[in-house]
């Protein structure tokens, strides 16, 4: 099996993709990959796309053509595994429904922007999250998203309503995993900016979630 991976990252500065990048890449060769990293959505149209075993985009914001959005998708569905966090990967192509049905989810709001808040590991019988602490604290932002249906939630928050009384008590998902086609699909919402990968459970559940989408 390839134990090739590929980064793209871009976007905006806020979210430090070129930082990211670098984390990633190290978890990713500790765990035997060989990795590439582009920084231009053109490269979702390389032939060799279909021959990786995982795709890591670390792209806020932005924009991705059409036949780049397609061609991700040909190559997802035909079994290469997707993985990401954040804005990098869930905040990503705001104009693409095509890149969103392959995500399984995007981010609309995060009210308080950096808050405490709960996370909460709902499926401890998986394998990516077994051993994490049940409820962990984490300070970032809280995502605001809208998720497919279809995803296997991993983990969740709960909003409180301090910062929009009109969302009191929604549970939303924070960690889910998917299948695109015959591609394996991991989310995290964690990591506004690198320096939460120093977190032990964001970095080990996103490790993880790395592992798992890549089969």
């Amino acid at each position: 099996m390839s134990r090739d991976a590929l980064i793209v990252w871009g976007g905006w500065e806020g979210h430090e993709p070129e930082q990211g990048a670098k984390v990633v890449t190290t978890m990713l060769e500790e765990a035997g990959f060989r990795v590439r990293v582009e920084t231009s959505t053109a490269t979702f149209k390389d032939s060799a796309l279909p021959d990786l075993a995982l795709i890591v985009p670390i792209y806020t914001m932005s924009q991705i053509k059409k036949d780049e959005a397609e061609a991700l998708s040909r190559a997802v569905e035909g079994g290469v595994g997707l993985a990401g966090y954040h804005g990098g990967m869930a905040d990503a192509f705001r104009e693409s429904t095509e890149y969103q049905f392959i995500v399984g989810g995007q981010w609309v709001a995060h009210p308080g922007d950096i808050i405490d808040y709960d996370v909460d590991v709902t499926r401890p019988d998986d394998p990516i999250m077994s051993g994490i602490p049940e409820r962990f604290s984490y300070r970032s932002e809280q995502y605001y998203m809208h998720v497919d249906p279809s995803n296997e939630v991993l983990a969740t928050t709960s909003f409180t309503g301090h910062h929009a009384a009109w969302i009191a008590g929604v549970v939303m998902p924070v960690v889910w995993k998917r299948k695109h086609g015959q591609g394996r699909v991991f989310y995290s919402s964690l990591g506004h900016v690198a320096d939460e990968f120093k977190v032990p459970e964001m970095r080990e559940i996103f490790r993880r979630g790395l592992l798992w989408a890549a089969g």
